[in-house]
């Protein structure tokens, strides 16, 4: 259950060893974990899945989709599994990807005796105001194709060409982003105007402001897909920053991926995190 009632669909697999919470990144859903979730599984964590607001198979508010209020959504799954599940959820961690990334820094912020640590995956330094100087430029920039009536196996074939390394399951989690209707068409879970409400909340957020004050650890692990423009440099200039500055102390693991490096290299993903929450839990 998130902030003001609204309902969060989220799966939870149990475990004996620390709660790991997995969140998705924009216009995406829970599924995209599912490789991620196996391989913690296979190392004895407690897991929970979530589609945030809008997403997935959550409720979809007309609003409420600015950063502090996505994070405060994660605050109450939190309670909630401290609450239902107690042990490996009383300080659980919690990674997210992109969009994510930034919310479950916005979440160690606000709420830092809720977590035992955040991984940003590919995400938590994203600062749309460097990039773009209004949330209307953002938008015109980064609003999302029409895909709403595209039939499902032109989608799944875009899919599959755009990553042919990707596993079925992997595979399977990106079409998850999709409704399928009867006629054999898609629409995204995620509307065009929400999508857009999320950029705006995306583009209001600071993350440079936040992490001098954290006071939980930070794992960063961020995608390096051979590009070496402007926007390659702006990333890792952003993530040296969090690094040098973060209150807690941060560190950053770079993986050559593409920016779903969760769906991509789900092993590796789910090693450095289980890693991270034995370092950041050992006799807790």
């Amino acid at each position: 259950m998130g902030v003001g009632g609204v309902a969060l669909a989220a799966d939870v697999w149990d475990g004996e060893r620390c709660g790991v919470l997995l969140v998705h990144g924009l216009a995406s859903n829970a599924r995209l974990w599912d490789g991620v979730v196996a391989a913690l599984q296979d190392r004895g964590h407690a897991v929970c899945t979530v589609d945030l607001r809008g997403h997935g198979r959550s409720e979809k508010p007309g609003t409420g989709y600015a950063v502090p209020t996505v994070a405060d959504d994660l605050a109450e799954v939190v309670g909630d599994l401290r609450r239902r599940r107690g042990g490996p959820w009383r300080r659980p961690v919690v990674a997210g990807q992109s969009w994510g990334g930034n919310v479950v820094v916005e979440l160690a912020d606000r709420h830092p005796s809720a977590v035992a640590g955040v991984v940003g995956v590919d995400g938590g330094v994203i600062e749309l105001a460097e990039r773009f100087s209004s949330p209307a430029g953002a938008r015109q920039a980064l609003a999302p194709p029409a895909l709403a009536g595209t039939p499902a196996v032109d989608v799944e074939r875009a899919v599959r060409v755009a990553h042919p390394g990707w596993s079925d399951v992997a595979v399977a989690g990106m079409l998850a982003n999709f409704e399928r209707r009867r006629d054999g068409s898609v629409a995204p879970w995620l509307t065009f105007e929400r999508h857009l409400q999320v950029l705006d909340g995306l583009w209001a957020h600071r993350p440079s402001a936040v992490f001098p004050r954290l006071t939980v650890p930070v794992l960063l692990l961020m995608a390096d897909d051979g590009g070496r423009g402007p926007l390659e440099a702006a990333k890792r200039a952003a993530v040296d920053r969090a690094v040098a500055c973060a209150g807690a102390g941060a560190r950053a693991v770079w993986f050559a991926a593409d920016h779903d490096v969760h769906a991509e290299q789900p092993e590796a993903v789910a090693q450095a995190i289980a890693d991270a929450a034995v370092a950041w839990t050992a006799g807790g």
